[in-house]
């Protein structure tokens, strides 16, 4: 049974649907048919929807596949949600002014520099952000791989050129100041976007403080605007994430929401911080807001502005939260590195970017020979989804996955991590809740080692 509903999730996930497209060929002008045709459903919104059907349909699916929170928004911040859900005003397009000083104050803390309300743009999620930013710049867009699923298809659509540069595990899937130098000095572009991503989506690695002074002094020299894509930040295990706008102010701007720390995906509520500098930029941004989202909810913006207090009720969720995601993203580190599969410790999120490629000559053997095809006979004969490297845009050929580690119940999680007497959580103070990523992770070696 479970091969028959891998066969279905296979045909969506890894075609186009030829049938819808000759529907709307005739409709679509040719211009936008090219920059369209070619794009699928977000990769982890795909796997997630048909993991989803999987379950409905009765079979036993362990899904390692989509990165959402399995944390419950905090309390106090629901309950002034429930207290504004009589707004319904629209806001300025730019914001809630409460919610943009908010935001400053936090930033002026966690920077250690002086931050105000006028340099924060709050949006309906950080993505959408993320498209009016490449839409309103000239130039191109540079992205180290592996990289988020969205990144490069927003830049298809809006037909800017993207300069891939590949990392590998050696460096811990992190950029070099030396690997962006010696790209930015073949590059021939006057305005150059570089999206960095740190804890990361897919590998969980984040950056030190003496690689982002590094990379800082490389994006000033070639003159680089830099997104630094910090949403998994304040899931920094150690509590420790420093943001590269400390080393370079004038040319970054910081983009995150409420979707993973806040457990909050849905609430759709992000921001980005400005630099001084780019005051035009950011009115720019704004003008193109207003004729498309007008502005974010009026009720989860109030609610947000309790988010970013950052007081005892939120210290201590942000506590046990990263206590959590740290001990499971250990566990299942561990185990995979001790059967040979290579996977960098996590220090964020709650992401591994297993490689599979000591096993390439066993691999071979059960006709995987690229990283679809290996996800693929994984789920066939295993029941666990994980995500090909090549929807995070690497060469097909590397046998690389990503395995989301967030199945489980992030309450139970939460209440085993707050009863904990111990100074150190384990995984088996976290079971029964976790026993099923236990199971996943089990699965795959056992599978591997077959």
């Amino acid at each position: 049974m479970i091969k028959k509903a891998v066969r279905k999730l296979t045909a969506f996930f890894y075609s186009s649907n030829v049938t819808d497209r000759l529907i709307l060929q005739p409709f679509m002008n040719p211009k936008t048919q090219s920059q369209f045709q070619n794009l699928g459903k977000s990769a982890t919104l795909a796997i997630n929807e048909h993991s989803a059907a999987l379950d409905r349909d009765g079979k036993d699916i362990i899904r390692f596949g989509f990165g959402q929170s399995p944390f419950p928004v905090p309390e106090v911040v629901v309950n002034t949600l429930k207290n504004f859900a009589y707004r319904k005003e629209y806001i300025s397009v730019e914001g809630l002014p409460e919610l943009r000083a908010a935001v400053a104050n936090y930033y002026t803390d966690t920077l250690v520099t002086d931050c105000d309300a006028s340099q924060v743009f709050i949006g309906p999620g950080s993505k959408e952000l993320m498209f009016l930013l490449q839409m309103i710049l000239d130039g191109e867009t540079i992205i180290p791989t592996p990289s988020w699923v969205s990144y490069p298809p927003q830049a298809a659509m809006l037909k800017r050129n993207v300069i891939y540069i590949q990392t590998s595990a050696d460096s811990n899937w992190l950029l070099s100041a030396d690997q962006l130098d010696a790209k930015l000095n073949h590059s021939s572009s006057a305005t150059k976007l570089l999206i960095l991503n740190y804890p990361g989506n897919p590998s969980g690695t984040t950056y030190q403080k003496s690689d982002l002074i590094a990379l800082a002094e490389i994006a000033r020299k070639h003159e680089v605007l830099i997104l630094s894509d910090e949403i998994y930040g304040r899931l920094n295990h150690d509590g420790s994430h420093q943001s590269i706008a400390k080393f370079y102010p004038e040319g970054t701007i910081i983009s995150s929401s409420l979707s993973k720390w806040c457990g909050a995906g849905g609430w759709r509520l992000g921001h980005f911080l400005f630099p001084k500098e780019m005051t035009q930029l950011m009115q720019s941004m704004a003008a193109a807001a207003s004729e498309t989202f007008s502005c974010v909810s009026a009720p989860v913006q109030y609610a947000a502005v309790r988010a970013y207090q950052t007081d005892e009720p939120i210290n201590d969720y942000l506590f046990h939260v990263r206590s959590v995601l740290e001990t499971v993203g250990n566990y299942c580190a561990k185990k995979l590195n001790d059967s040979g599969i290579i996977t960098m410790r996590p220090e964020g999120g709650f992401y591994l970017f297993p490689d599979f490629s000591e096993y390439r000559e066993f691999l071979s053997t059960k006709g995987v020979s690229d990283s679809e095809s290996l996800c693929r006979k994984l789920l066939e004969e295993t029941g666990v989804a994980l995500l090909p490297g090549s929807a995070f845009f690497r060469k097909p050929a590397e046998l690389t996955a990503r395995l989301a580690y967030v199945t489980f119940d992030g309450e139970k999680a939460l209440g085993h991590s707050r009863n904990n007497s111990s100074d150190i959580l384990s995984i088996d103070d976290l079971s029964p809740v976790c026993n099923r990523v236990v199971e996943g992770i089990s699965r795959i070696i056992d599978w591997i080692h077959s």
